[in-house]
């Protein structure tokens, strides 16, 4: 293996850096890991600008241009004859003293690793826990800078090796999800793609942006609902503004998309968000596969006196008829009776929101 070390390539057992070198005693540098497949490059220029600004926050003037900085990466990968790899681009304050004091510190160190790497995970999935370990508030530690202080990630990932896992979600200080130990998280519930907003001490991931840009041209609806708008240091601008560098802009900014401000712990916005929700799925017309078994979640359950087990259910997909046969917590048996209710919600100041059942409910589940 080769590596690009300050300038040049040398051999895996000649690739050295000093003990003194402030990226090994302090994390004080950034990085970036990138991604080729067959050969081609992903997001290379795009990675490339992260790490730039990335160091213009920590104040670290690299020597390189940024085309030349594409052209280690490329060439890193054309000397050790890879297609498929993974590179880790590394750029260090460099060697200075014991101190801390970066102005002690010479030139940046730059270093450049690929090694082959096939499709992480394939399509097998993997198994996850929350942790105990939380992500470090934005004044603490900006999440936009991806530097080489990765503690907080090697804790959970810890916590995540004791569980016998493969990986472990990491919670805010609120007690919002927020991202793996080095991946963004998108969940798919219901028919909509939701991750968390940047602003959530979250890294702006690369992909992450790839993913919203996607879902953005499959033509799927969206709505954007900016929780935490109860909050004085709420930001529905800086949001609006990173949403519509995606081409996904705001109705009062003359785009398209509805932006709901709310606040899952006051209530704010709850009822103007299902509401547009509701209008969405009228308009499109959007409805669950009918043709396939029914998946509900169960909100309650009771064993009422000539009745017997009964259970309230939302169906989130398929049909739902008496005569099915259910499985519900290891428990088994069959529909004799189904009763359509309205659907009733209660947010957290203790309103009421009335969602009525949809036309032919007893046959079809809705796709909200």
């Amino acid at each position: 293996m080769k590596i690009y070390l300050n300038g040049k390539f040398v051999d895996e057992k000649d690739a050295k850096v000093s003990v003194f070198d402030h990226g090994l005693l302090y994390g004080d540098g950034v990085f970036e890991g990138i991604r080729a497949y067959d050969g081609v490059v992903f997001m290379l220029k795009e990675h490339i600008d992260r790490l730039y600004d990335s160091a213009k926050s920590l104040c670290i003037d690299i020597p390189l241009t940024k085309e030349e900085m594409i052209d280690v990466v490329l060439e890193t990968l054309r000397v050790n004859n890879l297609r498929d790899a993974y590179i880790r681009l590394v750029v260090t304050r460099g060697v200075g003293d014991l101190g801390l004091d970066p102005r002690k510190c010479g030139k940046p160190t730059i270093f450049c690793i690929a090694i082959p790497m096939p499709p992480l995970l394939g399509e097998e999935g993997i198994r996850v826990i929350t942790v105990s370990v939380r992500r470090l508030p934005v004044d603490v530690l900006n999440p936009a800078v991806k530097s080489l202080n990765y503690l907080n990630s090697v804790l959970a990932k810890i916590q995540a090796n004791y569980a016998g896992v493969d990986e472990a979600f990491l919670l805010d200080d609120k007690g919002f999800v927020v991202e793996g130990t080095g991946d963004n998280i998108f969940i798919v519930k219901n028919g909509v793609l939701k991750t968390p907003p940047v602003y959530q001490s979250i890294l702006k991931g690369i992909t992450r942006d790839v993913v919203i840009k996607l879902a953005k041209e499959s033509g799927a609806p969206i709505i954007v609902a900016l929780n935490k708008m109860d909050k004085e240091t709420a930001q529905p601008d800086m949001v609006k503004g990173q949403m519509a560098e995606h081409g996904i802009n705001p109705v009062d900014w003359g785009g398209d998309i509805e932006f709901i401000p709310v606040s899952a712990k006051s209530g704010m916005g709850i009822d103007d968000l299902l509401e547009n929700i509701l209008l969405t799925a009228e308009v499109l017309e959007l409805r669950a596969n009918e043709n396939v078994k029914a998946k509900a979640a169960v909100v309650e359950s009771s064993l009422e006196k000539g009745r017997g087990p009964v259970a309230t259910v939302i169906v989130q997909n398929g049909t739902l008829k008496v005569g099915d046969y259910v499985e519900i917590a290891g428990y088994s048996g069959t529909v004799f009776e189904i009763q359509i209710f309205n659907t009733i919600l209660t947010t957290p100041d203790n309103k009421k929101i009335i969602i009525p059942k949809l036309p032919n409910s007893q046959q079809r589940a809705s796709a909200l």
